[in-house]
């Protein structure tokens, strides 16, 4: 299921949290991704269950459909060297899925311009060349003043070595079945080595 993410209960029209800088305590009308995540924060976007998913039929997922689970969040692209990662991210899927573990995927195309196709077809490609199976969504951005409110709340809980931005393809983000934030790890980070963090998660989420 490939589709575009929003934020709920923001105050806003639209029902998306807006990234924007606070005056006064109060968000204005103004982008600026730095200060997004603290306007989230102080409108009660702490968990990844606050925020939505439209999938490109119109259909609204909220991604609160996954609480009580460990999820995996990545930025993907269909074009990169780390391209293959697709196998051993849906090999974590099948393996762990029936434990708890949900793999979400969100195709960025800022890097490199390595994620240039529709979304119809980067679903073909990740069914046809990886046997994708876990839930896909359209292309966001992940850095500057169009980061998508997700990856800004993302990059607040957990910084990498370039601050809160995101280096390149394929950064990872774990969450616990309560919503928040474990662990962030590097693009070069193989899948099967976050499977004894993930099992641990789950283990330590179920206890």
């Amino acid at each position: 299921m490939i589709g575009e993410v929003g934020v709920v209960g923001s105050g806003t029209a639209s029902g998306y949290c807006d990234v924007v800088p606070l005056v006064a305590g109060r968000p204005t009308s103004a982008p600026n991704s730095v200060v997004a995540a603290v306007a989230c924060d102080d409108w009660g976007m702490t968990t990844l269950s606050d925020f939505t998913a439209t999938t490109l039929t119109g259909d609204e997922r909220h991604l609160s459909d996954y609480a009580g689970q460990v999820v995996l969040v990545v930025n993907t692209a269909s074009a990169c060297g780390l391209t293959p990662q697709y196998a051993g991210l849906e090999t974590l899927h099948q393996d762990l899925h029936d434990e708890g573990l949900v793999v979400l995927g969100f195709p960025c195309n800022q890097f490199g311009s390595q994620e240039s196709g529709t979304e119809e077809e980067i679903g073909e490609f990740c069914q046809v060349n990886y046997g994708v199976s876990f839930p896909m969504f359209a292309k966001i951005d992940v850095n500057g003043e169009d980061a998508h409110p997700l990856f800004t709340w993302l990059k607040g809980e957990k910084k990498g070595l370039l601050g809160g931005k995101i280096k390149w393809n394929f950064t990872k983000f774990l969450v616990g079945r309560d919503g928040q934030v474990i662990k962030r790890y590097a693009p070069t980070t193989e899948p099967k080595d976050i499977a004894d963090d993930i099992r641990a998660a789950l283990s330590a989420d179920a206890a």
